[in-house]
């Protein structure tokens, strides 16, 4: 006898991208709508080894949020050419590419385990392809959840008439501004993935993530809403203007910013407590980078030379690069850790500035707080938060000819931490910290845009 399904509960899937940061924003979104909808069931879909890391570090998970798992698109080792690990991009690929099926399965996992019928689809818009097609399919809405920077979704909106004008034109100057994408002119064609420039007949070239990207100006006007992590405040009324001419729904519900940083197994706030007002260079490249040895060395030379003190979040691996020497040399003003509580750094009092490879999360975190920025953007959309941070915010500097070395790095730490020059940085960071707060606020347009969020799930 088949199963009948109950259509009294509401049941939402979550689908998540497994890669880098976006699991861990896409649950802070899940865990606040399933607190803020208690009598709605969350099936959070991802991979069994991201779902391990997220749900064995978050604590106080709701209960109406369900890990399923789905698989990661990697056929078995034997059949795998070439040697593993396999690298990020190809991983990204093999998920995309079986992510259809793969998910259509686990989907019907979570109806069979919850016994209610889906309601509606969030998913994170780098699988915005395939979640669409489900949502058409189960003829539920759909809802995509822009991960990264929001000024970072509108390439992907013009990537045709980026091509025509940039790459099909000319050979592409890198300094060129990008004046005709509405409210970003401060970008330049150097800031942009190099998915985004491809020319024409150069199709060959593009991966199944960066064709799903392109697609966004067809699959989100489709969608019910999207998302943004940010606040409207933060943005060029022009940009939010294009944006939501082309949607059905634009929502800000502001970033996830809170983490568990509450535990700090290497000291590093009792280490800050005894360091001066505004002194300390606080340095991260996130989870995912991993920056070039001469680099290291070059971090390590102007650190060492500056006599700035330093907490410095390093991975053991990258540690054991840094030049013979430098660790216990600098003992006495530095400490470097695997891992930081990063929210509660930047929101201590002694830190003066933040040395980061401008992630989503490490961008918003410093505007939060107050902190300026010195940016050494690698991949993805940190050109774009780079560029943001510097030329639209006004609150730090990017690394000279975009790499670090130790004369730049000096006149960069010199520059934010103690000339005069500066001073508009400092002042800037504080004022938009002080935005972030007032948008942030139970009256501002964010908490009205998360009730609206909450509205059209638990109308589904």
């Amino acid at each position: 006898m088949a199963t009948v399904l109950s259509d009294d509960g509401k049941h939402v899937v979550v689908i998540a991208f497994p890669f880098g940061s976006h699991p861990l924003a896409l649950l802070n979104q899940a865990i606040r709508l399933a607190r803020a909808a208690p009598n709605i069931a969350f099936s959070f879909i991802n991979t069994e080894k991201s779902n391990q890391s997220l749900f064995s570090k978050q604590p106080n998970i709701p209960q109406n949020i369900k890990p399923y798992t789905v698989s990661d698109g990697v056929p078995d080792q034997d059949h795998v050419p070439g040697t593993l690990p396999l690298p990020g991009p190809v991983l990204v690929d093999l998920f995309l590419q079986a992510s259809l099926e793969n998910l259509e399965q686990a989907i019907d996992l979570a109806v069979k385990s919850t016994n209610q019928r889906v309601a509606c689809i969030l998913s994170d818009t780098f699988v915005s392809s395939p979640s669409l097609s489900l949502s058409h399919k189960l003829n539920v809405p759909y809802i995509a959840a822009w991960p990264s920077l929001s000024i970072s979704v509108s390439p992907h909106f013009y990537t045709h008439l980026i091509r025509q004008k940039i790459t099909n034109s000319h050979e592409p100057n890198k300094n060129t501004y990008l004046d005709f994408l509405p409210g970003l002119s401060h970008l330049r064609v150097e800031d942009l993935p190099p998915d985004v420039l491809l020319k024409t007949g150069e199709e060959h070239k593009e991966t199944v993530f960066s064709k799903i990207l392109a697609s966004s100006g067809q699959v989100l006007p489709q969608a019910r809403a999207l998302v943004l992590c940010s606040y409207e405040e933060l943005d060029p009324p022009l940009f939010v203007q294009d944006l939501k001419s082309k949607l059905k729904s634009l929502l800000y519900i502001g970033p996830p910013l809170s983490r568990p940083d509450s535990a700090d197994p290497n000291g590093c706030l009792p280490w800050l407590d005894k360091q001066g007002s505004r002194s300390v260079v606080y340095i991260s490249f996130g989870t995912v980078v991993a920056p070039p040895q001469q680099e290291l060395v070059e971090v390590s030379e102007a650190l060492e030379a500056s006599g700035f003190p330093f907490l410095w979040s390093l991975k053991d691996d990258q540690k054991r690069l840094l030049p013979n020497g430098f660790v216990e040399g600098t003992s006495m003003i530095g400490k470097i850790v695997p891992w930081a509580p990063q929210t509660q750094v930047l929101a201590h009092g002694s830190v003066g500035v933040f040395v980061t490879h401008c992630g989503s999360n490490s961008v918003m975190e410093g505007l939060a707080n107050g902190v300026p920025m010195i940016c050494r953007p690698f991949f993805g959309d940190h050109g774009m938060a780079a560029r943001t941070v510097v030329d639209l915010w006004r609150i730090g500097v990017k690394t000279q000819g975009g790499v670090f070395t130790k004369s730049g790095l000096l006149q960069s730490l010199n520059l934010i931490l103690v000339e005069e020059q500066g001073k508009e940085i400092r002042e800037n960071a504080l004022k938009m910290k002080k935005t972030m707060q007032i948008a942030g606020g139970a009256d501002g347009k964010a908490a009205q845009d998360f009730k609206t969020l909450v509205e059209i799930i638990t109308s589904s």
